[in-house]
């Protein structure tokens, strides 16, 4: 089993869901959050005064898949829709899950997706 983490730009957000689901990749879990990478922040300006906004809001979606094969169909499906080609699109991270069981019913791995 593979989990998958993209952090992308929030205005993306619908694209990729709809590109995972067209993709056939069903439930995930999506989180409001602030950082930044290359794109380090950039200066605003607030009723005349200068500020730096160090991190930017940002969209972390994971989802869990029970084989490499579906690892490389989501990762695909994220990045051509999370793709703006500006600074900023983000980064998928990829990670084995060794266990998951699902609370309701108690069944476990695959199952359990």
């Amino acid at each position: 089993m593979k989990k998958i983490e993209a952090v992308i730009k929030p205005f993306k957000l619908e694209d990729v869901k709809e590109a995972l689901v067209a993709a056939g990749i069903e439930g995930m879990t999506i989180s409001e959050v602030k950082g930044y990478g290359r794109q380090a922040g950039h200066s605003e300006l607030y009723r005349g005064a200068e500020y730096v906004v160090e991190f930017l809001p940002k969209v972390k979606v994971e989802v869990v898949v029970s084989s490499s094969k579906y690892a490389d169909i989501a990762i695909d499906a994220i990045r051509k829709a999370a793709y703006t080609g500006k600074i900023g699109d983000g980064k998928i991270f990829v990670s084995d899950i060794s266990h998951t069981v699902r609370i309701r019913t108690g069944e476990e791995n695959e199952e359990a997706l």
